[in-house]
């Protein structure tokens, strides 16, 4: 086949609605982290496994295990077809894009035509729209997982598929799961919409819970956020529920385990972490909540461990270093995407005076690209933080200004103007005529948009440090824009 007919394959190719086509590519998802997730899956859930297998599948081709990936996508198909006999057409869609496009990825391009030519017949029969793919609620809903269970940067348009599902499907318990999921967790952020309102995940698990009484995971889902508002005797009940249910799936001993953890039963979330560690050994969830675990151990420790002569002192040794090797395991294979787990192993590390590890993985993380906004004000902040504790000010104003400059209404914007104010307050106590401190007023106030008291700081700021082109350049801007 010539060069300009692989082309216009390639054309084609990019029409369907397949993991191919959808947004997270190898450069922002950890593959080997995800690889393993979706091996746990399979084993965990008989229900889901063609979703899982063709996630699977365009791992595998990523690494270039592309035969491997052609097995995936069989096992896809075979779990179609025995599962899905009157469907199968239509919930074939995916594994058939898949299909073509790892084809393509061997150079077998008699093989990807033979599977255009499957969607168009397909797509011929189910929809008006594309030549190659009917948009139907499995198409959103499949697109909506796969989004999900890549990185929190596409937890929004995750959110949007879920939402197209079910505007067509709206009694489908897993679009319903998966759009109470997305709300759950994107709840979680302090600067989303969804944070600021009603929680809207509440009563989309309990819709969840209506078409499935008996859907574990929603249980326990459910009775995390009853105990965020307070509401933990019902939460306790479905927990306790879910876990008579469904006692050996990990997904819901996890859940199970941050709800006794947040209630101070860390003996129990242990145990259940440990049983859902047996069943799925390399997930890197369960061991950044086990880490969770011996670190409110060791807080609840510290203030007794001041002497290497109290009996504490010892104990206090005992956690740091399993606080630091379950967390260290949480993002071992996850260094695109794991950002909480390394900001909480370097503050151990801090706590431990471990000072050039911290600042290894503080120089790490802040050079990550295509970040959540929330993930980039933490970066920030906790950098800041700890160059203040190395007395280094000038490099912590430096990290809290580029978290504020994330225009993005965080917890952690907000404790990065915090710091930014104490800093130039202080600094403007000791000398009157410091220019870093009328500086940092002036950023300040322009990102408020207060744009004459702006240009007065970096006025002020200027008559003390004359040649600063940082701020010769903002004020030049602020006058321009008035």
């Amino acid at each position: 086949m010539s060069n300009t007919q692989k082309d216009l394959l390639k054309v084609k190719l990019d029409q369907l609605q397949c993991h191919f086509t959808w947004a997270p590519q190898k450069e922002n998802i950890d593959l080997d982290d995800m690889k393993q997730r979706l091996q746990d899956s399979i084993k965990a859930s008989v229900k889901y496994q063609a979703r899982s297998y063709n996630q699977l599948a365009f791992v595998n081709c990523l690494q270039g295990n592309c035969e491997e990936a052609i097995q995936n996508l069989k096992e896809a198909e075979k779990f179609l077809r025995e599962n899905h006999e009157h469907e199968f057409e239509k919930r074939s869609i995916i594994t058939y894009g898949n299909y073509a496009w790892v084809y393509y990825h061997m150079g077998q391009l008699t093989e990807v035509q033979s599977y255009l030519d499957k969607l168009e017949m397909i797509c011929k029969r189910h929809t008006n729209g594309s030549q190659y793919t009917a948009m139907t609620p499995d198409v959103y809903g499949e697109k909506g997982w796969s989004l999900l269970s890549s990185a929190s940067q596409y937890y929004e348009e995750a959110m949007e598929c879920f939402k197209r599902a079910l505007e067509e499907d709206p009694d489908d318990t897993e679009w319903n799961v998966g759009y109470a999921t997305v709300l759950f967790r994107l709840e979680e952020f302090s600067g989303t919409p969804e944070n600021r309102g009603p929680s809207e995940s509440v009563k989309q698990l309990r819709r969840v819970l209506e078409l499935d009484p008996d859907h574990s995971v929603a249980m326990v889902l459910l009775a995390l956020k009853l105990q965020q508002f307070n509401q933990k005797e019902e939460g306790l009940k479905l927990v306790e529920q879910a876990l008579q249910i469904s006692p050996d799936l990990p997904y819901v001993l996890r859940y199970a385990a941050i709800f006794y953890r947040k209630v101070g039963d860390v003996v129990k979330a242990v145990e259940l972490l440990k049983k859902a560690l047996e069943i799925t050994p390399c997930s890197t969830f369960l061991h950044y909540q086990i880490g969770q675990c011996y670190r409110t151990k060791l807080y609840q420790l510290i203030k007794y461990s001041s002497s290497n002569h109290n009996p504490a002192f010892q104990q206090k040794a005992e956690l740091v270093t399993l606080c630091k090797c379950h967390f260290e395991k949480a993002f071992e294979n996850r260094p695109l995407t794991s950002i909480y787990q390394q900001l909480d192993f370097a503050g151990i590390c801090l706590l431990n005076e471990e000072y050039l590890k911290a600042e290894e993985i503080y120089n790490y993380l802040l050079q990550l690209e295509g970040i959540r906004p929330e993930n980039r004000q933490a970066i920030c902040l906790q950098a800041g933080l700890f160059e203040l504790k190395k007395r280094s000010e000038l490099n912590a104003i430096s990290h809290f200004l580029e978290g504020l400059k994330v225009q993005y209404d965080s917890i952690q914007q907000k404790n990065c103007r915090k710091n930014l104010k104490k800093i130039a307050e202080r600094r403007l106590s000791r000398n009157s005529r410091d220019s870093k401190a009328f500086g940092v007023f002036g950023f300040m106030h322009q990102l408020d948009g207060e744009k004459h008291e702006a240009i007065e700081c970096f006025e002020k700021a200027l008559q003390f440090d004359p040649g600063n082109e940082e701020y010769l350049s903002a004020l030049c801007e602020l006058r321009l824009s008035i």
